[in-house]
């Protein structure tokens, strides 16, 4: 009997001595992912009638690719909170196709995620947030018309991240985001664009 307890104390002690390794690096991996990304926008350009009059959607923001950073922190192995950041962006704005102006915004955008195998290679996600848009630098119809300085409205994204080692993975992400502006001329509301655009993402990510 004393022997089947040595024999027993002694394989929990092996089995504790692999397993507390293996807890401790996962306990030891960051909440904290930085990812980097080439994000092409791509607005729906819904609009109604210039002055109320005449076919919809004639106005139209031009597409884009910019550079994108956000950071994630991660609350439990599923779930974690995204800010998505850049630097303000530079647009042509269209009457008919036709070059009209330009204007810049500065889109900022918070997201929950839910990630649903975490610990997979392939690990694939949802998000669903806010976006707080800044436009800036509004220059059409030779500063005779003007945007709203600011929009509000929300976000949805899926995503996947494919993860090379313990640190380093690479990422492929869509979202939609909702942004729209009251365009003006002379202070009279003339129009008003949906941009809600489209985001597609290719891009890096890093797991401290």
């Amino acid at each position: 009997m004393k022997k089947i307890i040595t024999i027993a104390a002694a394989a929990a002690a092996l089995t504790s001595s692999f397993a507390a390794p293996a807890a401790c690096a996962q306990e030891a991996q960051s909440p904290w992912l930085v990812r980097v990304r080439a994000v092409n926008i791509s607005p729906d350009n819904k609009s109604d009638p210039v002055g109320g009059v005449g076919a919809s959607d004639r106005l139209s923001v031009s597409s884009k690719t910019i550079p994108e950073v956000d950071i994630s922190y991660f609350f439990s192995p599923n779930w974690a909170a995204e800010l998505i950041l850049t630097y303000p962006q530079q647009h042509d704005v269209r009457l008919d196709g036709q070059k009209i102006g330009t204007f810049k915004h500065l889109p900022p955008t918070l997201l929950l995620q839910y990630h649903f195998t975490p610990e997979a290679r392939f690990s694939p996600y949802l998000g669903a947030g806010i976006n707080y848009t800044r436009i800036s630098d509004v220059h059409v119809l030779n500063d005779g018309a003007s945007l709203d300085s600011n929009s509000v409205g929300g976000a949805l994204q899926a995503g996947l991240d494919i993860k090379i080692d313990r640190h380093w993975l690479i990422n492929f992400d869509i979202k939609k985001v909702q942004i729209q502006s009251d365009v003006k001329l002379g202070g009279t509301r003339i129009s008003t664009v949906k941009i809600d655009p489209w985001l597609f993402g290719v891009g890096v990510g890093y797991r401290f």
